[in-house]
């Protein structure tokens, strides 16, 4: 266990460097100056190189990516070229909401998924079963920038029930969450369902109905103890995109989190934020995936035993 620990620490740490590497690269290739955005397009040139001398832009894109990784390594993220904030303290007052946005998500698809999927693979063709893959194809299929507005429409200006954006209530977190959990549960029902499907046709599922146990039991306590594998795996990618910041839900509802940070930047030009934030990123997705991982071995010792 402790190899297959190490081995994927390391091929976390390999991922991250790479990402935070070619993203400072794209980045600085993307048309665009912030020094025009800043300081407008009718600044004398004067001003401009004394912006970007003082920004640091003046110099290689090798020599400015050495003095990001060497920030990063003591958590120096840099600083806003706009606020002048330091980018720790802009992420950190984001992060909150996206965490928050994040595990509301999960638990509504959790709480659809779940129970949905279970009915799908015991009714079996039947009207349960159609009406879950009904609803599967229907919630892959909507895109959360036509399902967001769609709900605020209905809820927040026919109804009056939920604001129609920010966070400052608790029910502003409502519609957000609908939004970016019913895709997530959409493909978790389905998962659910065949993974299911799989185990209750195995022998030991049979020997239990034989024994006389109670339908219920032999779901719970059998049946989906054994399916739970590519269900954790879905659950640590889906996990990970989603404190990742849901770009375009955040977007739609105003949502004070990590992705509408990265998009504002991204408009502004403002490097060291949009990599803090794609750092931030790719450090949930790895870290999420690496915990997957490491529930994957502990549940199923074979897995980690191979590795090792």
């Amino acid at each position: 266990m402790g190899d297959f620990l190490i081995s994927r620490l390391l091929s976390a740490l390999v991922v991250i460097l790479g990402t935070v590497c070619l993203v400072f690269m794209l980045i600085h290739l993307v048309p665009g100056d912030p020094v025009d955005v800043m300081l407008g397009e009718s600044a004398r040139p004067s001003d401009r190189e004394a912006l970007r001398v003082s920004l640091g832009l003046d110099q290689s894109i090798a020599i400015q990516l050495s003095h990001y990784l060497k920030g990063i390594a003591v958590l120096d993220l840099g600083t806003s070229l706009h606020t002048k904030q330091p980018v720790t303290e802009l992420l950190a007052s984001r992060i909150p909401a996206t965490v928050q946005l994040a595990f509301a998500a999960l638990f509504c698809a959790l709480s659809i998924a779940i129970p949905l999927g279970i009915l799908a693979a015991v009714n079996r063709g039947g009207s349960w079963d159609w009406g879950a893959m009904g609803f599967s194809m229907l919630g892959i299929s909507i895109p959360n920038f036509w399902l967001g507005p769609m709900l605020i429409l209905c809820f927040s200006l026919w109804l009056g029930w939920t604001p129609v954006s920010g966070r400052e209530v608790l029910s502003s977190l409502i519609l957000p969450a609908v939004t970016l959990g019913s895709s997530f549960a959409a493909i978790l029902a389905r998962m659910v369902r065949s993974s299911l499907l799989e185990v209750l046709g195995e022998d030991f599922v049979r020997t239990a109905r034989a024994k006389g146990l109670d339908e219920s039991r032999v779901i719970w306590h059998h049946a989906m103890r054994n399916a739970w594998l590519p269900v954790i795996t879905l659950l640590g990618l889906q996990l990970g995109a989603l404190l990742g910041g849901a770009i375009v839900t955040e977007v739609v509802f105003d949502w004070p989190g990590i992705g509408s940070l990265m998009i504002e930047s991204i408009k502004k030009r403002d490097y060291p934020v949009v990599q803090g934030c794609v750092l931030f990123i790719s450090l949930s997705y790895v870290l999420v995936n690496t915990l997957t991982d490491i529930v994957y071995g502990l549940i199923d010792p074979r897995i980690s035993d191979g590795a090792g």
